[in-house]
């Protein structure tokens, strides 16, 4: 059984567990990591020198970093499905899964930091706006490309889209002014309503 350490308000444990759900997996998820602690732990820091969270074992084969374990489980168990076999799709979806991390993320994580991890009166309004300002322009990007297609390495859903839907799911909890992007917008209904979804969309962010 796939053992998933983590705490389901992460967005990147919610990216693993969307995805095992996505393949039917029959996984096992400890809660690590913020109130949970274990992360320091001689036993949690053998599998994850870095203490950060998710990590899984399938089966004896220990994997950290959140979008090379959807990855590897997307290979591993869904060729075919959400592991385009078509090379270009593949790298396609690959292309926006680091797009997610190096791009959007950068963004969108001062304005959490600011909005859901600092009291009120020590949080920055200037990081707070420039984060939503660089999120939008990303988001941009992404409403831009989303305009000619249903997913984001084309016409079916893929790993491509679990990490971004994470992220953009985070975007929109966050107690701020956005603009509107409508193909964004449409693409993040379509997940919302896929069963391996509801674990991520359901939770709060912390």
């Amino acid at each position: 059984m796939l053992k998933i350490w983590g705490r389901l308000t992460s967005a990147n444990v919610q990216k693993v567990v969307w995805c095992a759900d996505e393949l039917g997996l029959d996984c096992e998820r400890i809660d690590a990591g913020g109130q949970y602690g274990l992360v320091n732990t001689p036993a949690y820091r053998a599998m994850n020198p870095n203490g950060l969270i998710p990590v899984i074992d399938d089966g004896g084969f220990v994997l950290w970093e959140s979008n090379a374990i959807v990855r590897y489980l997307a290979a591993r168990y869904g060729a075919g499905s959400l592991w385009p076999t078509e090379i270009p799709v593949r790298a396609d979806a690959d292309r926006w899964m680091d797009w997610q991390a190096v791009s959007l993320n950068p963004g969108i994580g001062p304005a959490f930091i600011q909005l859901i991890r600092t009291t009120p009166e020590k949080r920055d309004l200037g990081v707070i706006e420039n984060a939503r300002i660089e999120t939008e322009k990303k988001l941009g990007v992404l409403n831009a490309h989303l305009a000619t297609r249903d997913y984001v390495a084309g016409s079916r859903f893929t790993m491509g889209d679990i990490p971004l839907g994470c992220s953009v799911d985070r975007w929109f909890k966050l107690p701020l002014s956005r603009e509107s992007h409508p193909h964004v917008e449409r693409w993040y209904a379509g997940l919302r309503e896929r069963k391996g979804a509801a674990q991520v969309v359901g939770m709060g962010i912390a």
